[in-house]
C-alpha cells in the first residue's frame, strides 16, 4: 500500500502524465485500482491506460481479512473491493483485482496460474501471451498501441 501510494504521489509531484503505466507482478497489483479509482480525476492519471503483467511468482501467506478495508482511499467504494472483502487475500485474488482495473494484461512468464489465465480470458480485455526474449520488444510495442487505440476510440 505504501509503495503504490508513494509511486502515485511521486508521479504527481513530478507532474508526469504517463500515457501507459505498465505494472509488473503482484507487488504492483494495487496500482490499477488506485489509478482507476482513487486517482481517476487527477490530471496526471486521467488519461493513463494500465497494463498489468502477471508472472508465476506468487506469495504463500495471504493478507488478512481486513485487507480490503486497509486499501480503501477516497474514490474507492466498497463495491470496488467486494471481491476481496472479508476474506484472506492470496496471490490469485490479488491478481484478479489488478486485472479488474487494467486495460490490458501481459503474460510475463512462460507458465502462469491456470485460474488467472482463465480469468483474463473471461474479462475480454486485450491480452498478450508470453513472448520469448527475441520477440517481446516488438510484441509489447504493438500491444501498447492496441491498448491505447482500443481505449481511445
Amino acid at each position: 500500500i505504501f509503495f503504490i501510494r508513494g509511486v502515485m504521489e511521486t508521479v504527481k509531484k513530478l507532474r508526469w502524465a504517463p500515457d501507459i503505466i505498465h505494472c509488473h507482478g503482484w507487488l504492483t497489483a494495487l496500482a490499477p485500482l488506485y489509478i482507476k479509482k482513487a486517482y481517476a480525476e487527477d490530471p496526471s492519471f486521467r488519461n493513463s491506460k494500465i497494463i498489468y503483467s502477471t508472472y508465476d511468482n506468487g506469495f504463500q501467506k495471504p493478507y488478512g481479512e481486513d485487507f480490503a478495508e486497509k486499501i480503501q482511499l477516497e474514490g474507492i467504494v466498497p463495491e470496488d473491493v467486494a471481491s476481496i472483502a472479508g476474506k484472506p487475500v492470496g496471490f490469485e485474488t490479488l491478481t484478479k483485482l489488478a486485472i479488474d482495473f487494467s486495460d490490458g494484461v501481459i503474460q510475463g512468464s512462460q507458465h502462469i496460474n491456470n485460474e488467472i489465465l482463465s480469468y483474463v480470458q473471461e474479462k475480454n480485455i486485450p491480452f498478450l501471451p508470453y513472448q520469448s526474449a527475441d520477440t517481446y520488444i516488438a510484441a509489447y510495442d504493438h500491444f501498447y498501441d492496441e491498448v491505447w487505440e482500443k481505449n481511445n476510440q
